[in-house]
Order: structure tokens, then sequence, then C-alpha cells
């Protein structure tokens, strides 16, 4: 049965991209749905899989990704605060269901949540589970896995709960931290789902799916600190709800509010496994206890082992390039540098990799570090949420509060601004070769200000960014070179 051919969504997320490996070594051929194939730029197993673009809410687009599927895994979910959250998730669900149907896929295979459907479940527990119905409508057998908090490096519910217990050493509790939750390893996730291909007798059935250990978040993040060797004390208060929690996460943890908020609203219910059937149908997967979880995940982290997470005088010596230029191109400010440099693009080009989390920017790391804090008090993402790899990059990627929006190595490094801003911002970096061992790099700052506020703040800052960015490929030729020489 390994020659079926399985298709794969959600691999731009944190299980998705986990869950493709897996399936790989396997032995299964493997279909992975993307809106944007560029995002896959960097994946080891890139070379290993066929990529088709499409989009769950676009039926159209569904239409022939399906053809030859054997089996589909839905592993789609929105993680917002937004309203109409709940029937774009169902829509999807009912287009990629129908999608399935009429390519004649045999099984869907699809992680929700977990929670009594029976009790008063939060929107975002809800909607997990009638994202499940929905995909039942179409006919096609479902496998629906349940799951409550999923521990591993670089998950959402894992890291709020590892930065609250990093950060705070007296944490004052509501009263949500008290309530029982059975976590399970993303291993052991990733071991279910894999499983269920082979198990036929998983189709069309509901499968809860825990670790050993049924505990309270509170005993979660206790267990955490002794792991890692820390002392903590929670105090429990009346008060603080999701709302004001939320708050608290997003100037704690990289974590923004928007997303921090219904992962809060769902704490009150309580979540464990209460049917056995995973047991049942996958007696030879026996999942590991949270202090095992804990220690793997952070062995990863030490590890820089992260495969996903939630989780850059006027002409003289340098020829006859314009150092600096600052033009405006229909409506974009553009602020262009440049610098030539006696190394080749790759050794410039594996600093500019390094940029960000604990590299920093090069020059008066203490102002990016202000302009993170001021970013997280009106509601931004601030610096906190660092980088993934100290050296490694690729689309997607977050960079403190910069996204990785393109990425071609040696060559090019695109970070599209995440901050809050009265605009849209880009940071740019380029390589290019000139005669000998020598390179042009280019620095390039992008801002397309929106009204009169995006042109105050542009021409307010403009001192400092001045000063920020001439230090910034001032530094980053002079460690270049160090590097070279080091070389």
């Amino acid at each position: 049965m390994k020659d079926i051919l399985v298709l794969v969504t959600g691999v731009t997320g944190y299980i998705g991209g986990r869950l493709v490996p897996q399936l790989t070594e396997a032995g299964y051929r493997i279909r992975v749905l993307v809106r944007d194939r560029n995002r896959l730029q960097g994946r080891a197993w890139l070379n290993q899989v066929e990529v088709v673009e499409g989009d769950v809410l676009d039926p159209e687009s569904l239409l022939t990704v399906m053809s030859g599927v054997t089996a589909a895994y839905y592993l789609v979910h929105s993680m917002s605060g937004k309203e109409d959250f709940q029937q774009r998730d169902l829509q999807a669900a009912r287009n990629f269901g129908n999608a399935a149907r009429a390519n004649g896929v045999e099984r869907i295979i699809y992680l929700g949540g977990l929670g009594d459907p029976k009790s008063d479940l939060s929107n975002h527990l809800r909607s997990r589970q009638q994202t499940g119905q929905a995909l039942k409508e179409s006919g096609v057998p479902v496998t629906e896995f349940r799951a409550a908090i999923v521990v591993g490096s670089g998950s959402i519910s894992f890291e709020m709960i590892r930065y609250l217990t990093e950060r705070v050493p007296v944490m004052i509790c509501p009263r949500w931290v008290f309530t029982r939750v059975q976590p399970i390893a993303i291993d052991d996730v990733l071991g279910y789902l894999v499983a269920a291909l082979q198990t036929p007798d998983s189709a069309g059935r509901i499968i809860e799916i825990g670790g050993t250990d049924v505990i309270t978040y509170g005993a979660m993040m206790l267990e955490y600190a002794r792991v890692r060797g820390l002392r903590r004390m929670l105090l429990s208060v009346p008060v603080l709800t999701p709302r004001l929690s939320s708050y608290w996460v997003h100037l704690v943890t990289p974590i923004p509010a928007s997303i921090a908020r219904p992962l809060i609203d769902g704490l009150r219910n309580e979540v464990i496994v209460r049917e056995a059937v995973a047991r049942d149908l996958f007696p030879q997967l026996q999942p590991m206890d949270y202090q095992s979880a804990v220690s793997l995940a952070l062995a990863d982290l030490e590890a820089r082992h992260i495969e996903t997470s939630w989780r850059d005088a006027l002409v003289n010596s340098q020829g006859d390039i314009i150092p600096v230029v600052l033009s405006t191109q229909e409506g974009m400010i553009i602020e262009r540098r440049q610098q030539i440099v006696s190394t080749p693009p790759a050794t410039i080009f594996k600093m500019i990799s390094r940029l960000g989390g604990q590299t920093g920017w090069l020059y008066l790391n203490w102002t990016w570090r202000l302009r993170g804090w001021i970013d997280r008090l009106v509601g931004g993402v601030g610096l906190r949420r660092g980088r993934r790899d100290p050296e490694a990059i690729r689309i997607g990627d977050a960079i403190d509060f910069w996204r990785v929006e393109a990425v071609e190595p040696d060559k090019c490094l695109l970070l599209r601004a995440e901050m809050k801003l009265p605009g849209c911002a880009w940071l740019q970096f380029e390589t290019h070769s000139v005669q000998g061992e020598q390179t042009r790099l280019v620095q390039t700052a992008f801002f397309a200000p929106k009204g009169l506020l995006g042109l105050a703040y542009w021409y307010l800052l403009y001192p400092i960014h001045r000063m920020i960015f001439s230090g910034m490929i001032r530094n980053l030729t002079q460690r270049a070179l160090a590097l070279s020489a080091g070389d």
C-alpha cells in the first residue's frame, strides 16, 4: 500500500511541515498543497514531493489537486481572534471534502481539538470539532484525531508555557491555570497520523489522543521549571479574564494577543481523553509522559533542531557607485546603500543570514530593542520572536519583527516588517559579483507610507534610520571581511 499517493495540506504549518518527512521516510508518494510554492523554499524534503498550488477557500483551485490521491491529510485551521474564522474554517473544510469526493479519495485524516462536545467549549475548540464534521459531510470517510496541547520545540501552546515559565519567577494566575489537560508529545502525534494510513479500522472514527499524564496547566509550568532547574511560584487570583490574560501573554512572550486570546479562551475547558479508542486501534504506539516530552523538546531547542514552529567620502574607494540614494517611486520611499567589499558573495551572505536574534542588527542594538518594546506596547510582535535558527533562513521565517519574504542563497534576502507601522516596510540585501573576488553589497529599505501619518513617521525618524542603516552596512562589511580572513 505504500505506493499510494498521499496529499498533505498545511505543510507550511507546525504539524504538516513535520509530517511530510515522516511520510516520505515511510515510503509514501507525497503531494503537498500550498498557496505559494515559494513558501517551501529551504525544506529538506522539497525534492522528494510533488508540489501543487491551490487554496482550500477557492473550490476551483482544488478541482485537479486530488487527482489520483488515495488519502488526504487536512491540517488547515485558523488561529485568529477574527469573528469570521469559524465560517472560513467550515467553508474551507466543505470545499476540501467535496473535492475529495469528486476525485474518489478514499479517506481524509484530520487533526482537531480535544474536548467534550457536550460541554461549553470555547469558540476555537468548537470550531475545530465542527471542521471535522464539515469534512464528514462530503461522505468521504474521515479519521479525526483530537488532541490537546502538543509539546514540542516550536509548538505555539508549548512556547507560551515555556516563555511564561522562563521569564516570570512569580506568576499571577487566573483560574484556567488549574484546569486539567492531557498534553501529548509532537512525536506521538506524528506517530498516530502516520499509523492511520495503515489502519483501515481507523476510518470513520473519532480518536482522542494524549500522553500518559493528566495534569493542570499550572503543573505543566512547574514541571517545565523543574526540568529546567528553575524555581517558580504560582499565585491564584479570581480576576484576569481571557482578554487580560492574552495581553499579559502578548507582553511577556512572542505570541501576539490576537493568537493568545483564542488559545487562552480554550484553556477553561478540561481537555482529557475520555475513550480508549487510540489504545485499541494502535496498540503498538505508547505515548510518552509530559516530563519526557518536555525534555525532548528542550533537547531539540538546545541542538537547534527545530523543523517547524508557531513557531535583516561619496565615491572614492567604492568606485563609481553612489553609496546612498533616497528616492520615491510610485508612492514607495526607497533608501539604498551600496558598498564594494573584497570578499566573495557567499561570505557576505553568511553574515546577512545571521542578522537578528542573538546576533542583533550590528549597530545601535539598543535602538532596535527600544523599537521592539514600543511595538509590543502598541500591540505589535516586538523583538521577542527571535529566529528559528541562528544561521539558516527560509521563506516564511520570523526574524525578530521581520518576516522572510524572499531568499535566494548567496544573492538576495528580502524581509517584510511586521511591527506596527503607518504603512508597509521592507529591508532587502543583495550581493553582486564584480571583478576579482569583490562583491557589491546593496542594502535597500523600502517604505510605503499610509497617508500623512506615514509620511510624517518616515521623515521624523529618517535621521535615526540613516544612522542605523549606515552603521549596519558598515559593520556588516567589516564582519564579512573578518570572517573571510578567518576562513
